[in-house]
């Protein structure tokens, strides 16, 4: 019988040798072009049995996301892959959907049969690769061709067949992509929860409770999906795993007819639709008691519960356009919400559905509907908390109790999301910044170009909510410090003028001869007004050109007074608009369809910058004629003193202490550090390890992060200047490395005697120029490093 299954096995393995082999290394296309799948119905297959069946009837992958709708038959997958190197190769294969509950991989080495193990239905210590989706790590031999089998199988939920491979870099780079996604999807909807049960216990209002519940449940489903819950809470699968998804999509889709319901007063203004609301909670129990009594009603469930989703949106859509049908008031971004809410829920049933294709729009449309209906439905509810407070004046008091306990969780959440955001933006710019240092080919560069560019698109919009959260507190100050203008300047327009050229406009610079070599100012804040202004003026330009000049006139007092105009042929701003131009998130207001980006804080931060700078701005605009924007700023100037700049040869020994507890910023630390050919350092963990460290050896200056287990920065540091590990390092020059931007976080590094501070992601030559200066502040009060 053995001899009987080897030999079969090699006819169907001649068979298949037929087939396509994918090489890693030489093959045009994707793994999908390569694979193949059968169907097998109910029955349960070893890959013993699918080995000996010669009968199968294989097909053809058809996309890279290919769907097989909703089943509970048992899929297997084939392919052959080539690793045709001298060396042996690792690849990540991302395949099924991270709810799939089985997910068997087999690969074929000669005679030898390995197993791996995925899928939603076992611990997730059980699987090969501890991931929320459905992730094999394949360890390819050189010049071996691998025959893998991939068994799918679900309880009535849809099965895709997705075959994504990864290079270990790619899969690194991927997952953080990830994070900073869902990091800001999963942010928003529990920061939307939080404050409107906040409302709720204050002012009593079902509306709050329903939209609140509505926006956790949404988030609880994405997590359920996304295979978050499974990989963080109910790690060992079971029962209730199995049931998760449905579960909390029913909860939501209770909880938004329950909302919709009470912000629209049904119950006064359509009385007649109180039936039908009653039928969608009703067939809402119904799912929900088939989720619990067999598999196959079980299987039954998932479709009625996708179809009772579209039910319910069209109901709410027919309430609403009843509504306004009957000339009965609707908030408008109400409004906006359900239709985003209702395009992003469309495509996700109908994708569940096998209506629509798979592909990134389709699979995160639920997600990307859901975002934007909260912002609105959130708007909608200011709305109606402004109303309530016309309403109801003895609530006002204990109203603003609220607002400032929301105020505080705010505070707390920006910085959070400054830190969490930046700390996978250092080693994302960091990673990119290396690969275009070291290589040549603009093919090459390009992706990394690509990476880190938006990068620092992200960097600014999380700059930009920073600042306005600054703004809103009357927190936002000025730093001054010595720099040279026209450099700036000149940068400045250098990086707009290709921006400019690469939409094909014309790019007209002029800049005054006599500008003042240099000043003393806000540096990054002089920057940042021009990059706003400019930047404007680049993206709402379609044809044409920019113009942009820098004039200087002489004032009393070493004062010069700077002025700016930046002009453009763009799209130009509406009359009755340019009352509102400075309003924070004026361009929703613009009608432009979101097709410039942006989030709309761009001048609101200018002007109040230009404010504090005692300076002016104005703006002369026609529609469809461009614009015209002046800036007027007065800037002292100075006598500049010669800054010694030595050699690198003359440079010092440094022996530095980095004290970082995450992986990638360790990695960012090592490239820069080590480009400096004088430096020399370790790494510790956390503020713990930093003290025993520093007890053992000599260190010249310390880089210290603040956020980490055990000991964060500060206590080490507080440690530090008291003495606390002797009095030979009590001045030892420490410079804060954090990810977190806020004034109120670098006044706690400075309290504490921390020398410098620095903010993520790193700029190479400003951390080297700071580790230079603090160094020679402490031995030298005259020498500086330019």
């Amino acid at each position: 019988m053995k001899h009987l299954l080897i030999a079969t096995y090699f006819i169907g393995l001649g068979l298949f040798a037929q087939q396509q082999v994918f090489d890693t290394q030489q093959s045009k296309g994707k793994l999908y072009e390569y694979a193949q799948f059968t169907n097998v119905g109910d029955s349960i297959f070893s890959i013993n049995n699918i080995l000996e069946k010669q009968n199968l009837q294989y097909q053809p992958l058809t996309t890279d996301y290919h769907s097989l709708g909703f089943t509970t038959s048992n899929y297997w997958v084939r392919f052959n892959i080539k690793n045709s190197s001298n060396q042996p190769k690792s690849f990540y294969l991302e395949t099924g959907r991270p709810i799939t509950d089985v997910a068997n991989l087999y690969q074929i080495n000669g005679s030898t049969i390995h197993t791996f193990k995925s899928g939603d239905k076992i611990p997730i210590n059980d699987k090969q690769i501890k991931h929320r989706a459905t992730i094999f790590k394949l360890n390819l031999p050189p010049n071996e061709v691998q025959e893998v089998y991939i068994h799918l199988s679900s309880d009535g939920e849809t099965i895709n067949l997705p075959l994504n491979l990864y290079s270990e870099t790619e899969f690194l780079l991927l997952n953080y992509k990830q994070q900073l996604f869902l990091g800001l999807f999963y942010g928003l909807l529990f920061l939307a929860t939080i404050i409107y049960l906040f409302f709720y216990t204050s002012l009593k209002k079902n509306t709050f409770l329903y939209y609140g519940l509505y926006v956790l449940s949404i988030g609880l489903m994405q997590a359920a999906l996304d295979g978050l819950l499974h990989e963080y809470i109910f790690t060992q699968g079971g029962y209730i795993n199995d049931r998760l998804v449905l579960i909390t999509a029913l909860f939501s889709n209770f909880f938004l007819l329950k909302y919709s319901k009470c912000f629209l007063d049904v119950n006064t203004h359509l009385k007649g639709f109180k039936k039908a609301y009653n039928i969608a909670y009703a067939f809402i129990g119904i799912c929900f008691i088939l989720l619990f009594i067999n598999k196959k009603t079980l299987e039954i469930a998932y479709p009625l519960s996708n179809l009772n989703g579209l039910f319910s949106l069209v109901l709410i859509l027919a309430t609403s356009f009843t509504m306004r049908f009957k000339r009965i008031k609707i908030d408008p971004f109400f409004s906006f919400g359900i239709f985003f809410l209702v395009i992003g829920l469309l495509g996700f049933v109908m994708n569940n559905l096998s209506l629509l294709p798979n592909n990134f729009f389709t699979l995160n449309s639920a997600k990307f509907g859901s975002g934007f209906e909260v912002i609105f439905l959130s708007l909608s509810m200011t709305n109606l908390i402004r109303n309530l407070r016309l309403e109801k004046e003895t609530s006002q008091e204990e109203a603003l109790n609220k607002s400032q306990e929301i105020s505080a969780l705010k505070t707390y959440f920006m910085s959070n999301m400054s830190h969490e955001l930046r700390t996978p933006i250092n080693a994302i710019m960091g990673i990119a910044e290396s690969e275009l240092t070291n290589l040549e080919n603009n093919t090459d560069r390009k992706p990394y170009e690509i990476i880190k560019n938006a990068s620092l698109s992200l960097l600014s919009n999380v700059n930009d909510i920073l600042d306005f959260e600054k703004i809103e507190k009357n927190e936002l100050q000025l730093e001054p410090s010595e720099f040279s203008p026209s450099i700036k300047i000149n940068q400045i327009s250098n990086n707009w003028k290709a921006e400019a050229l690469n939409k094909g406009l014309d790019y007209i610079f002029e800049m005054d001869p006599e500008i003042p070599s240099h000043v003393i100012a806000d540096e990054k804040r002089f920057i940042q007004i021009i990059n706003k202004v400019l930047s404007n003026a680049v993206k709402f330009t379609k044809t044409g050109s920019i113009y942009f000049k820098v004039t200087c006139l002489k004032q009393p007092n070493n004062l010069c007074r700077f002025s700016l105009q930046i002009s453009d042929t763009g799209v130009g701003i509406k009359a009755e608009a340019k009352k509102s131009i400075f309003d924070s998130f004026s361009q929703m207001k613009l009608n432009h369809k979101r097709q410039f980006g942006g989030i709309g804080l761009g001048l609101t931060i200018a002007k109040k910058i230009i404010e504090l700078f005692n300076g002016q701005i104005t703006i002369e605009s026609e529609e469809n004629r461009g614009t015209d924007v002046f800036i007027d700023l007065p800037l002292k100037t100075i006598a500049k003193e010669r800054i010694l700049d030595l050699p690198k040869t003359n440079k010092p020994p440094l022996h530095i202490l980095v004290v970082e507890d995450n992986k990638l910023n360790q990695m960012v630390m090592r490239k820069i550090l080590s480009s400096e050919p004088n430096f020399t350092f370790a790494i510790a963990h956390n503020g713990h390890e930093a003290l025993e460290t520093l007890k053992k050896d000599i260190y010249d200056l310390v880089l210290m992060d603040l956020q980490m287990p055990i000991m964060d920065g500060y206590e080490a540091t507080e440690i530090i200047r008291k003495g606390g590990i002797g009095n030979a390092v009590i001045n030892i020059p420490i410079i804060a490395v954090t990810a977190d931007a806020l004034p109120e976080t670098k006044a706690r590094a400075l309290q504490l005697g921390m020398n410098d501070y620095l903010t993520k992601p790193i700029d190479k030559d400003l951390l080297i120029n700071k580790i230079y200066n603090n160094y020679y502040a402490k031995n030298s009060k005259t020498l500086k490093i330019a």
